[in-house]
């Protein structure tokens, strides 16, 4: 910790950095090297995990035929989503994003990195195979990872495909090895734009004891606040 900062200091610096964040679905062409991409998998890595089994594989992707294989079949996948698969209520929840089937940022952005889950720990020196809390450990690594991918100054996007089984038979990942999450990696278009979205004020988000407001001691004491001061100052948008 910086000795000139106090606690509140750091957080609220992070808090600033971190509100900042904006999904982004149109990447520029400017590299991104590959020493950064693995200082965020790195920082990814030092995520909690059930019994310390680290149930995560990060796959970084830069090859051009690899993006494009992956966006094709991907977008086969969401073709079917919005055409059938996908009830009334789910697209008017997505309406405000504007998003669609087609999916050119699977291929613009300088880097996709696809997170698998493991379904059983590979380590050759583990006493057993098993694995624990997968979902909730893979989980709090992608969100360390997007933290210090927003952090190092870079924008990315959570892409959920469904199924997502393409994606370990384009990569050659193992079977026990299954796909969780597709992040696209780089830096926003000069055109890149997303819609205006809210964030929940924090005592909608956040109760004391048995309910409490945050500040029921003093209403008057004004909260931290997820939004950004100017929802316009960088990208709105949301995860999608």
């Amino acid at each position: 910790m910086n000795d000139d900062q106090s606690p509140s200091d750091l957080a609220d610096s992070f808090l600033k950095t971190l509100r900042s964040r904006r999904s982004v679905r149109s990447f520029s062409d400017r590299p991104v090297p590959q020493v950064l991409i693995e200082t965020l998998i790195a920082t990814a890595g030092t995520a909690p995990s059930g019994a310390n089994k680290q149930p995560w594989r990060f796959v970084a992707v830069q090859d051009a035929d690899l993006k494009r294989r992956i966006r094709l079949a991907a977008e086969v996948e969401e073709r079917k989503f919005y055409e059938s698969r996908a009830n009334e209520d789910w697209l008017t929840d997505l309406a405000p994003l504007g998003t669609n089937a087609e999916k050119p940022f699977l291929e613009e952005a300088p880097w996709l990195v696809v997170i698998f889950k493991l379904n059983r720990d590979d380590e050759p020196v583990r006493k057993t195979d098993q694995v624990y809390y997968v979902n909730e450990s893979v989980g709090i690594a992608t969100g360390m990872f997007l933290a210090a991918a927003q952090v190092a100054g870079l924008s990315t996007l959570t892409h959920t495909p469904s199924p997502m089984k393409f994606l370990g038979e384009v990569l050659g990942r193992p079977e026990h090895e299954r796909a969780y999450m597709v992040i696209p990696v780089g830096y926003p278009a000069p055109d890149s734009s997303s819609p205006d979205l809210e964030r929940k004020p924090l005592e909608r988000i956040m109760v004391v004891d048995d309910g409490a407001a945050p500040n029921s001691s003093d209403p008057k004491r004004s909260l931290p606040s997820s939004m950004a001061p100017d929802q316009r100052d960088g990208l709105a948008g949301s995860p999608e």
